[in-house]
C-alpha cells in the first residue's frame, strides 16, 4: 500500500492532552419496564375504501373517534408519516393491561396495526480500559476490516451521505466539525419529542423536535431515578454514543490529529433519536423515514437523503410492524439499514436487527471469534469487531471520538478505555457500505449485502473454543462463530470495496422451463458498471448441459438467444467486462422439461379367455343369447 507518512504517524500517536478519561457503563435495555397508565401506542390506519383520505392521515378526528370505540382518553397524539400516528392514551379501566388494549386496537376495522412505542437503547458494552491503536482498521489480527488497503482504492465521495440515528452528536469535535466549516457534519434533525405532559425529560434540552441535532448529554442521576420517567432506568454518566458512532463511520482522516474514520470523505447526517435513558420507536422510525428523503409531518424535508442509516440500538424482542413498513419502504428507496445485533450476552438478535431487509451485525473479538457479550443468531448478516478484553486487560478496544464530560459537555476528546460493544461493529459496516457506493452507486440494498457477505473473510476453525450455538451462546462467553450464528463471515472493508468496483451482473431468461425446439430469449441488459465506468464487452457461454449443447445467437451482445434442445437442464454464463478490465459473471439455469409418456394403445389380439381384456369375442354372446332364450322356456 502507498503510505501516507502523516497518515501513519497520526494513527500511531493520540495527543495525550485529548485523551478522555470516561466511565462507560453498559447500555442494555433494563430487565424490564414498569406499565405506565399513559400508554405510547404506534396506530397505523387502514387507506380503504371504508377508511377516508382522513383517517388514513390519522387527522385528530379519526383518532378520537378510534379511543372513543375503544374506550381510550387521548392525551396528545401525532402523526408520523401519512397513515401513521402515535396516540398517548389512557384506558378508561385503569386495571387494563397493555396487551388487553393493543388487542381491541387491532381488532378495530379501522386499524393496520398497533403497537407499544418501546424505548431503543445505545448498544455498548463492559466497562473496561481502553488501548488507544486503532487494531481494529489494519489488518494484522483475524478480524480487522483491512480499511488500510480499502483506501488505496478509495477513501470515498462526499455525495454520499450516511445517517447516524442516535444520541445527536457535539459538532464541536475538531475530528468531526460542521459541513460547513469542511468538518464531516451535515446540519442533521432532532426528532427526541416530548412526553405526553408537555416536558421534555427524555430529550434533556428543553424542547421538542427542531433543527439542532447537538448531543446535550444523556446522563441519568440519583434524582432522575425518583422521576417516573426514568424509575427503570441505570445510574450512568453521559455516554456522547452518537459521536463516538460517528467518528468510526467518518472522522476526519489523514489531518495530522486523532483517529482515522473508515470513510474518509462520505458525509455524516446526525440525527438525534435517543436522549436520557435511551428513545422512542415513534422517533426513531420518523427518523428513518426523514433520513431516507421522504416527509415527515411538521418537518423541514431533508435536502440531504442518506442511502445508508445506521442503528447502533435496540432492545429484545420480535421486529414489529413498524419497522417492518419503514425497512421495506426505505428498500425500496434504495437505502441501506444496518443495525447492531445487541449486546444482551449472547441472546437473541435485538430488534431492529432482526427485522428482515436489515444487515443485522455481531461483535468480534480481534481473533475472529464472537465476543460474549454479542448477541448471535440466524438474522445476523455478517460480523466486524467489537473490542475486547482478555488476561492482559483491555489490549483491543474501538477508539474513536468523545466529550470529555460526564453530564454535560466539556469540551472534545478520544476514548482511551473501554469502548466497547456491537454499537462499534455496525458503523464500521455502515462505512464500508458507504465506501462500497463511492465506486458503484448504483449498488441497491440488497446488491450491497450481497457484495459485503460475498467478500467476508471466513470465521476461524476452532482451537480449543466451543462453536456458538444460536439463538442462545448458553455460557455467554467467547465461542466459534458459525455462517448460522453470525453471519456470512468477519467484514473485510478491502475486499468489499474491491468486489463493488467491478460490474454487477444481472441475467434472466425466458422461458425458464421450454419445450424443445422453442426460443429462448437471454438478458443481460440489466447489467451495470461500477461509477465512471462503462460496460466493454458481453459473453455468453454454455456451462454445462443434460444432452445436447445449442448454439447460441449473438453471444457477444447483452440479449443472447438459443433453440431448447431436447430434454435436460443448461447452465449458462454471462460474463461482463467494463471499461477499466474489470470483469464479473452470473450464471441462469434453463431446463426443457421430459415430454409426457405416450398413451399406450389398444391390443389388437383376440382373446377367448378371461383376463378381463381383449377383442369382444362374437361366440361368447350366441351362446349367452342361447342360454337365455333356454331359461326363458323353461318359466
Amino acid at each position: 500500500m502507498r503510505r501516507n507518512p502523516v497518515l501513519a504517524a497520526f494513527l500511531l500517536v493520540l495527543s495525550a492532552a485529548a485523551v478522555a478519561a470516561e466511565d462507560n457503563a453498559v447500555r442494555r435495555h433494563p430487565a424490564g419496564q414498569t406499565e405506565a397508565s399513559v400508554r405510547r401506542i404506534i396506530v397505523k390506519f387502514r387507506a380503504t375504501a371504508s377508511s377516508s383520505r382522513v383517517q388514513a392521515k390519522a387527522a385528530p378526528d379519526a383518532v378520537g373517534a378510534l379511543a372513543r370505540r375503544n374506550a381510550l382518553s387521548v392525551e396528545t397524539s401525532r402523526v408520523l408519516v401519512d397513515g401513521l400516528n402515535v396516540m398517548f392514551v389512557e384506558p378508561t379501566d385503569l386495571s387494563e393491561s397493555a396487551d388487553t388494549t393493543l388487542a381491541h386496537l387491532r381488532a378495530d376495522p379501522d386499524v393496520e396495526y398497533a403497537e407499544l412505542d418501546r424505548r431503543r437503547y445505545p448498544h455498548a458494552a463492559p466497562n473496561d480500559p481502553l488501548f488507544t491503536q486503532q487494531w481494529y482498521l489494519q489488518n494484522a489480527q483475524p478480524s480487522a476490516i483491512d480499511a488500510s488497503d480499502a483506501w488505496d482504492i478509495t477513501t470515498g465521495n462526499s455525495n454520499v451521505v450516511v445517517a447516524v440515528l442516535d444520541t445527536g452528536v457535539r459538532f464541536d469535535h475538531p475530528d468531526l466539525q460542521r459541513a460547513a466549516q469542511a468538518g464531516k457534519l451535515l446540519p442533521g434533525y432532532d426528532f427526541v419529542s416530548g412526553e405526553s405532559g408537555g416536558t421534555f425529560r427524555t430529550a434533556n434540552d428543553g424542547n421538542g423536535r427542531d433543527a439542532d441535532a447537538s448531543d446535550p448529554g444523556d446522563w441519568i442521576n440519583s434524582t432522575d431515578k425518583q422521576n417516573s420517567t426514568f424509575a427503570d432506568c441505570d445510574i450512568t454518566v453521559s455516554s456522547w454514543h452518537g459521536t463516538r458512532v460517528s467518528g468510526l463511520v467518518g472522522a476526519q482522516t489523514n489531518n495530522a490529529q486523532g483517529i482515522a474514520g473508515v470513510a474518509w470523505s462520505p458525509m455524516i447526517l446526525p440525527v438525534r433519536v435517543l436522549g436520557k435513558c435511551g428513545g422512542f420507536d415513534s422517533d426513531i422510525i420518523a427518523a428513518m423515514h426523514w433520513a431516507a428523503g421522504e416527509h415527515v409531518n411538521g418537518v423541514a424535508d431533508n435536502p440531504t437523503p442518506a442511502k445508508i442509516i445506521n442503528l447502533s440500538l435496540g432492545a429484545v424482542g420480535a421486529c414489529g410492524s413498524p419497522y417492518l413498513n419503514a425497512v421495506s419502504q426505505l428498500r425500496a428507496l434504495g437505502v441501506l439499514v444496518v443495525a447492531s445485533a445487541g449486546n444482551e450476552d449472547g441472546h437473541a438478535v435485538d430488534s431492529p436487527a432482526n427485522c428482515p431487509g436489515v444487515l443485522g451485525v455481531a461483535g468480534l473479538r480481534h481473533a475472529g471469534t464472537k465476543v460474549g457479550f454479542s448477541n448471535l443468531g440466524p438474522e445476523i448478516g455478517i460480523s466486524a469487531p467489537a473490542g475486547n478484553c482478555n488476561n492482559n486487560g483491555c489490549e483491543f478496544p474501538i477508539d474513536t471520538t468523545t466529550d470529555i464530560g460526564t453530564t454535560t459537555p466539556a469540551g472534545p476528546g478520544y476514548t482511551n478505555h473501554n469502548n466497547l460493544g456491537t454499537s462499534f461493529s455496525a458503523p464500521l459496516v455502515a462505512a464500508s457500505a458507504a465506501l462500497m457506493l463511492s465506486v458503484n452507486s448504483r449498488l441497491e440494498p440488497a446488491q450491497l449485502i450481497a457484495r459485503l457477505q460475498q467478500s467476508a473473510t471466513p470465521f476461524p476453525a476452532p482451537d480449543g473454543v466451543s462453536l456458538c450455538v444460536a439463538p442462545t451462546d448458553v455460557d455467554q462467553g467467547e465461542c466459534v462463530c458459525t455462517t448460522a450464528t453470525c453471519g456470512a463471515g468477519m467484514l473485510n472493508t478491502a475486499a468489499a470495496v474491491a468486489v463493488a468496483s467491478k460490474p454487477f451482473v444481472i441475467v434472466s431468461a425466458s422461458p425458464t422451463s421450454p419445450t424443445a425446439g422453442q426460443a429462448v430469449n437471454l438478458n443481460g441488459s440489466a447489467s451495470f458498471a461500477g461509477s465512471d465506468r462503462t460496460i466493454a464487452s458481453y459473453a455468453w457461454t454454455v456451462v454445462s448441459s443434460d444432452g445436447v449443447i445449442p448454439t447460441l445467437t449473438n453471444a457477444d451482445q447483452a440479449n443472447a438467444t438459443f433453440t431448447a434442445p431436447s430434454a435436460g437442464a443448461i447452465t449458462l454464463r454471462l460474463a461482463v467486462t467494463d471499461s477499466a478490465g474489470e470483469q464479473d459473471s452470473a450464471d441462469i439455469s434453463v431446463t426443457t422439461p421430459a415430454p409426457p409418456p405416450p398413451t399406450p394403445a389398444a391390443s389388437s389380439a383376440t382373446s377367448s379367455g378371461g383376463g378381463g381384456g381383449g377383442v369382444f369375442d362374437l361366440s361368447c354372446l350366441l351362446m349367452g343369447l342361447l342360454t337365455l332364450a333356454g331359461i326363458r322356456r323353461r318359466t
